[in-house]
């Protein structure tokens, strides 16, 4: 692609607004910003759009989002499914209401029926909203947990899943035959709402989400026995999380629930943090900072789709740590099943499902309460199609599901991760605990305990600029065609390829098949059961290695952890 040749389409185009020329030719003079903005469109992939907001056909603009959605449009067209509709939502992200507006102008000037909701709404509810309301896709605006200059969209299917590899491929196809201006159809929101292609959806949905949420509840009497002690805070970050994650916990039983007001404000700004990401410990500061005045036990936060939640809770020192991704996820695994021993409700066939680079502590869990766990590519879309087989052949029951990046989900009324559903459980959990003298450190302390000490670590190779993407390419064909032998003085017992399927143990030579999609991921497997996997990130420039680490102690794990990081730096 001629990347002057689309800047100058752009800025010489009838179609392009005078305020978008305006910034395009104050890039003049900078040929790396331009070449960077025009050298290729955003990729559009199984999670749909990500990127920043300029101007230019490789970032987040009201042209790129109707050229993708016209692509996703011709997919539906294509599939003789326009009449079962679609349904849009967004986050509280700058410009995400009005990107929305642009995505339903696109369906409904394609004859596609466009369900939208009123205001803004998690993550979680627009994957329900799918299958609640029958439609064949549906669309949320959101960039997730990204800093504020990045929007993005998520794509999902009928199932409530984000669109399969073969679907994204589809309608990136049909994007590359498009022209961005020509090609491209858009109706007058406020015409198509008149006459019917555009539909707006209020609480009727949130109601029915509501009620499949705290049906998920285990134990509906733990939350109410602990009431009169147990003290929460809760903050969404300046997200959509603010109204569904505080009524829902009101409506089990909490009594004692603080949020943080600077951060219960709607900003895409995000000002009262560096990054709305619940994964760093910074944007929980504001909660920490209410719970010691207020003696909470916990807090909770969820990203600005809601589709994500961190926590913090006291130790034995009574000071807040954070508990990790995973072991939020290992922890609900174990009071899940426990729970349901517990009550006697332990359904046929139970089973769970985490990603590949997820704690393995999860095995050990299922395997000592007799559950089945399914191992996945990253992407809870891969979750999701392991619920959606099982559900079509009417064989075994969904427990919980889970991935390293906080999201997680139990029952399947959702697709996707859901911070709302976590949160309730997590306090369910609290609760419970609680409930015998223990807090959340005290009960993984004793998880460790009973299964062993495992740490899990990520390191982020970030490679930004025009050359990044192929600086990506070079170090996984590296390792590819040069796998370690071994890592942190563990020897590699085996090397799984994703891309080419194959799982070759380093003894022998045998070749296996990982029996997963074709996905640009390494796996190694190391002496003792530790694991290190190598993937690029799906919506950041950068390579991301994961480190899995068990021992017999919490030295242990540590010194292992720690021989590992060594080794897998010195490959970047």
């Amino acid at each position: 692609m001629d990347y002057r040749q689309e800047y100058l389409k752009w800025l010489s185009s009838d179609k392009v607004d005078d305020a978008t020329k305006e910034e395009l030719r104050a890039l003049e003079g900078d040929e790396e910003e331009i070449k960077f903005r025009f050298i290729s469109y955003l990729a559009f992939g199984t999670g749909g759009l990500r990127g920043t907001m300029v101007a230019g056909i490789n970032a987040m603009n009201v042209y790129t989002v109707a050229h993708a959605t016209q692509g996703f449009a011709n997919l539906i067209l294509k599939e003789g499914k326009a009449d079962r509709g679609v349904v849009i939502a967004h986050d509280s992200r700058n410009n995400s209401d009005l990107f929305s507006r642009v995505t339903a102008e696109v369906f409904a000037a394609n004859g596609i029926k466009v369900y939208y909701f009123d205001a803004l709404r998690p993550t979680p509810v627009l994957s329900f909203a799918i299958r609640y309301l029958g439609t064949i896709a549906g669309v949320n605006v959101t960039a997730s947990h990204n800093p504020k200059e990045y929007n993005g969209y998520k794509a999902y299917w009928e199932d409530g899943a984000q669109l399969s590899l073969e679907q994204a491929d589809l309608v990136s196809s049909y994007i590359a035959a498009t022209d961005i201006f020509e090609g491209v159809r858009r109706a007058d929101f406020d015409e198509a709402v008149a006459d019917g292609r555009i539909e707006i959806v209020g609480t009727i949905v949130d109601d029915a989400f509501i009620s499949n949420v705290t049906a998920q509840l285990i134990d509906k009497n733990a939350i109410p026995a602990m009431a009169d002690d147990l003290k929460v805070v809760y903050t969404p970050l300046h997200g959509c999380g603010h109204r569904l994650v505080p009524e829902v916990l009101r409506l089990c039983g909490l009594k004692h629930l603080f949020t943080v007001g600077e951060q219960m404000v709607i900003d895409g700004n995000f000002p009262t943090v560096k990054s709305p990401n619940p994964e760093y410990p910074e944007a929980l500061a504001l909660g920490v900072k209410l719970a010691e005045k207020v003696g909470s036990d916990l807090v909770l936060a969820t990203d600005p789709d809601a589709d994500r939640v961190g926590i913090m809770a006291r130790n034995r020192q009574g000071a807040f740590v954070s508990v990790t991704g995973n072991q939020v996820g290992a922890l609900l695994l174990d009071y899940i099943l426990t729970a349901y021993e517990n009550t006697g409700t332990m359904p046929d066939k139970p089973y769970a499902v985490k990603t590949i680079v997820s704690t393995e502590l999860a095995t050990k869990i299922c395997k000592e309460h007799g559950v089945e766990l399914y191992n996945v590519l990253t992407g809870f879309k891969f979750i999701g199609e392991v619920i959606k087989n099982h559900d079509d052949v009417g064989n075994g029951h969904y427990l919980f599901g889970f991935e390293e990046s906080y999201g997680y989900l139990k029952g399947t009324y959702a697709r996707d991760k859901d911070s709302v559903v976590a949160s309730m459980l997590i306090v369910e959990m609290a609760a419970y605990y609680k409930a015998k003298g223990m807090t959340l450190y005290d009960a993984l302390t004793e998880m460790y305990e009973k299964y062993g000490y495992y740490t899990e670590n990520t390191v982020n190779v970030v490679m930004k600029g025009l050359d990044g993407a192929e600086r990506m390419k070079a170090l996984m064909n590296a390792l590819r065609e040069n796998p370690p032998a071994e890592i942190g003085g563990k020897r590699v017992t085996a090397v799984r390829d994703y891309l080419s399927g194959n799982i070759t143990d380093t003894a022998t030579g045998a070749v296996s098949p990982t029996g997963l999609p074709s996905s640009n991921v390494l796996y190694f497997e190391c002496e003792g059961g530790n694991v290190v996997v190598v993937r690029p990130s799906g919506t950041e420039p950068k390579i991301k290695l994961y480190l899995l680490i068990n021992g017999a102690c919490e030295k242990c794990c540590e010194e292992t952890l720690k021989a590992f990081r060594n080794t897998v730096e010195a490959w970047t």
